[in-house]
């Protein structure tokens, strides 16, 4: 589970999952972080301070000293992106495109077929649909390829260290989630050389952050272990642990895609589907809604531009996994599209035409080699990707707006 879904929580000193930070609290800036020099040896003193503060929460010296042998400075690496998450400013359709693709969905389909007894098994034990399930496994870690890159992940001890020393903003959040790390570490579940994550301490397939594993993570495939990094069954079942003792309703829907009648304003807040229903809100397929004394409430994330949504209670609790309504209907739209389900009937309203996923590989790799980009050839377009873009569209006289759009490739194609 990722850090946005907590550092709100512990900042108010709240338990409560319900306590999330909102996504514009996430681009917060830094401390001033003294010359490495002085830092090194800072961070040294800090480290034999902190150790007094492990020995207080259960940590034996043993599990201290091999959870921190080679920890020696900060990363600058996760101060950096600590600072600087411009994902969180990005269009609607970005986030979404990125998401939601024909690889994502595909892959999606083979791992349904690859684990169906994994997933007949997650399903009968907690309720949480096998399509959520693979939804949240894309969105979170891309089905575990993420797990293998080394540019993503880092040594969470040394990231929560970092975070606990040098960020003012977040020493609290980064000083438990050290604590609940090394408890992971004593009771045996992984071993130091194993305990991984990002930059914010958030771990395996399922990014769970360590307080969100000591209270949720299962042995799902029996060994005594919760692994989380190398055992498909522990994370996918600790993700839909999570989400039932959150209180997951089984067999419920998370939303519809809807339509909106012209030349009316609607209400805030929720209402039953049948009262929508009564004031033109219907579904977008046509269909009648399942269970119409439900309630639900409007999303508009581009207002009429864009789709329209009525969402329902598992709606907030894929919020309870990460607090973001870009992040919940994500997973929902992505279930749905590895279920089978037909696209969005009124698409994103982007300013031109979306390549496939195939095809933004392809810019990326003509990016690449024409000098313009250095980054993943990954078909998800981040800041490196929107840089790249706008280099070369300046280079050849075009708007330099970033957008991927088969108007670049078929330039790019050109040259």
């Amino acid at each position: 589970m990722s850090l946005k879904t907590f550092v709100g929580s512990l900042a108010a000193g709240a338990k409560s999952l319900g306590a999330v930070l909102a996504v514009t609290g996430m681009t917060i800036g830094l401390s001033v972080i003294p010359q490495p020099a002085q830092a090194d040896a800072g961070f040294q003193r800090w480290v034999a301070q902190f150790r007094s503060v492990a020995q207080q929460n259960g940590i034996s010296n043993a599990t201290f000293d091999r959870a921190f042998q080679g920890v020696t400075a900060p990363d600058p690496d996760v101060l950096r992106l600590a600072s600087n998450q411009p994902e969180f400013n990005a269009p609607v359709w970005q986030y979404f495109d990125n998401q939601i693709n024909d690889q994502s969905i595909a892959v999606g389909r083979q791992m349904a077929s690859r684990h169906s007894r994994l997933l007949d098994q997650i399903e009968q034990r907690f309720g949480v649909d096998r399509h959520i399930v693979l939804a949240i496994w894309s969105i979170e870690s891309r089905y575990g390829e993420a797990l293998n890159n080394p540019s993503i992940v880092r040594n969470i001890v040394r990231s929560l260290s970092t975070l606990a020393y040098a960020d003012q903003r977040r020493q609290r959040f980064g000083s438990q989630q050290l604590i609940a790390a090394l408890k992971i570490v004593q009771n045996g579940d992984i071993d130091v050389a194993n305990l991984t994550g990002s930059w914010a301490g958030a771990m395996g397939h399922t990014q769970f952050i360590p307080t969100s594993y000591q209270e949720w993570a299962v042995d799902m495939d029996g060994n005594g272990r919760r692994d989380i990094w190398n055992s498909i069954p522990d994370a996918l079942g600790s993700a839909a642990n999570l989400l039932r003792r959150n209180g997951w309703s089984p067999g419920h829907a998370w939303g519809y895609e809807v339509r909106l009648p012209e030349g009316r304003k609607f209400p805030a807040g929720t209402m039953s589907l049948s009262q929508w229903q009564s004031i033109g809100v219907v579904r977008a397929n046509g269909q009648a809604y399942p269970r119409p004394g439900d309630t639900a409430e409007l999303k508009v994330l581009e207002g009429r531009d864009g789709p329209a949504f009525l969402v329902l209670h598992n709606f907030n609790m894929l919020k309870r996994y990460n607090n973001s309504d870009r992040y919940a209907l994500a997973v929902g739209l992505l279930a749905d599209q590895i279920a089978g389900q037909p696209q969005l009937a009124r698409d994103w309203n982007r300013p031109f035409t979306r390549l496939s996923f195939d095809e933004t590989q392809e810019l990326q790799r003509h990016l690449l080699t024409r000098g313009y980009y250095d980054g993943n050839i990954d078909g998800r377009i981040g800041p490196a990707s929107r840089e790249a873009i706008k280099a070369f569209q300046s280079r050849m006289g075009m708007s330099a707006d970033g957008h991927p759009s088969k108007e670049v490739l078929s330039r790019i194609r050109g040259q």
